[in-house]
């Protein structure tokens, strides 16, 4: 096993990490703070906070009574999330159809990539006056519903990172342009579980949106409506709110097995 120590300031933290995760999943047992230390070179001063740190966000397991050390359960979450998108998109189309079918209007599944959501399936309303979401469109976090309802739900550190970095660009009179109101819309979105979006990206397009849960409360993406505000109204949008409700119900079910 490397020495760290010879590893570059500069990443010598991350390089300490990896090759922690390395070990413990090469030698698939237990290992002690002593075995860990002298395995990798490191002073067992400095290996104790690194130790704690992994522990507590779970990626290592610390066992009481053997005092040892071993792979934690964010590994087995973050395996499981590989696969989700693909799970998602793959039922995603009857929902959409029926989501469609009961509210007359395009509908499509959004997921996160990086800091934009992404159209990874839609199904066209029967209209001849329709929103056209296509497969591998993409919006910022801020401007669209099925946007907007991610943002809202990841988890905090994730959340505040973003909003530390975004530079709000208004691609219609209409678009967010501020932290403090987006905030205000965030909250609104965590206590309503629902995201709106009022010709924010497109002029003339009102979107609804809500998000689809793990069992666990993480998002794994959403389910939105989209459609010409011309027909916008309480009665379309208390239909389309309930309609949203069953689809991200039966994909989140579906992913439950």
């Amino acid at each position: 096993m490397q020495n760290t120590e010879n590893a570059p300031s500069t990443v010598k933290s991350a390089d300490r990490v990896l090759t922690l995760f390395e070990l413990l999943g090469t030698y698939g047992r237990e290992m002690s703070h002593t075995e860990i230390s002298d395995a990798l070179g490191i002073p067992k001063s400095s290996l104790t906070q690194l130790l704690r740190n992994m522990t507590a966000r779970n990626w290592l397991a610390y066992a009481p009574t053997s005092k040892g050390y071993s792979l934690g359960t964010a590994f087995t979450r973050l395996a499981k999330r590989v696969g989700q998108p693909r799970d998602l998109v793959a039922c995603a189309g009857p929902v959409l159809a029926q989501l469609t079918a009961q509210t007359a209007e395009s509908s499509a599944m959004n997921l996160l990539k990086g800091d934009m959501a992404e159209v990874a399936a839609t199904v066209l309303g029967p209209q001849r006056l329709v929103s056209h979401m296509r497969l591998g469109d993409v919006a910022p976090l801020y401007a669209t519903s099925g946007a907007k309802v991610i943002l809202a739900f990841l988890p905090t550190e994730m959340q505040e990172d973003y909003l530390e970095r975004v530079k709000f660009e208004p691609a219609t009179p209409a678009t967010i342009g501020s932290i403090r109101a987006l905030r205000k819309q965030l909250r609104e979105i965590r206590e309503t579980g629902l995201a709106f979006s009022f010709d924010e990206w497109t002029p003339g397009i009102t979107g609804m949106a809500r998000p689809v849960l793990s069992p666990t409360g993480e998002v794994l993406g959403s389910i939105n409506v989209a459609l010409p505000s011309v027909r916008f109204n309480d009665k379309l949008r208390a239909t389309v709110a309930e309609a949203l409700v069953l689809a991200v119900e039966t994909i989140a079910n579906q992913i439950r097995g």
